[in-house]
């Protein structure tokens, strides 16, 4: 590639420079390791859970949304899709501590990165139908879990759904594997939602909330356009 044609594609290139290899194959290369990375540290990661291996679960999920970054930094991913995986590696930190403090900053940060999600969307437009669905799925599990959630995250956690069934929603106006993605983020959060409010869970329930977790993150990232050659 001469340098002319590197300076004509830089214009509007989101990929940072430690994932901006100088050929297309090296960006591809880093790319599929970057993703092998991720699938390894997900079933390490799940494995733990599913084992009761805190310390497994400790070491690979911080790795996880870093490695989907690489991975989708070497695709072109927008600016906005690299920030919305960035501030839910900030939720995932957040909430490896046990405590209400740290559920606050997660949820916030997680909001944040629905709030790229939803930008990054922009204005396509999406199924109404879909939007009703998401809605009277909001109202009723809001209206389900008031009375048990703790009063000071009562507020929070409904502003918090609100922005969530939001993003879920206009997932789907960009296909069915984004749309897919959204719903599953959706379900993840209504997991935690309901272990807080310490109704029965299904067993190992961190296990069920991880798996939709990254599998949500994974499509809604894969399922975005990218700003070269229309790569999904």
């Amino acid at each position: 590639m001469s340098t002319a044609d590197s300076t004509a594609e830089s214009p509007g290139r989101p990929a940072p420079a430690w994932a901006a290899d100088r050929t297309p194959v090296g960006r591809s290369r880093l790319g599929r390791l970057a993703l092998l990375a991720f699938a390894v540290a997900a079933a390490v990661d799940l494995g733990s859970l599913l084992a009761g291996w805190h310390l497994g679960h400790v070491i690979a999920k911080p790795l996880l949304m870093p490695l989907l970054v690489t991975h989708m930094a070497t695709r072109g991913a927008p600016r906005l899709l690299i920030a919305a995986l960035l501030f839910g590696w900030g939720g995932d930190l957040a909430l490896l501590f046990d405590a209400e403090p740290a559920f606050l900053v997660g949820m916030g940060s997680f909001a944040a990165g629905h709030v790229c999600y939803l930008v990054l969307f922009g204005k396509r437009p999406a199924n109404p139908l879909v939007g009703g669905a998401y809605l009277l799925a909001l109202l009723g599990t809001v209206a389900l879990l008031w009375s048990d959630l703790p009063a000071d995250l009562r507020i929070p956690v409904a502003g918090y759904s609100l922005l969530l069934t939001a993003m879920a929603f206009r997932s789907s106006a960009l296909g069915l594997r984004a749309g897919a993605g959204g719903a599953l983020f959706l379900l993840s959060d209504t997991l935690i939602a309901t272990g807080v409010a310490e109704w029965p869970q299904l067993p190992r329930p961190d296990f069920w909330i991880m798996a939709t977790y990254l599998a949500a993150q994974y499509l809604l990232a894969t399922g975005t356009p990218s700003r070269e050659a229309g790569v999904r």
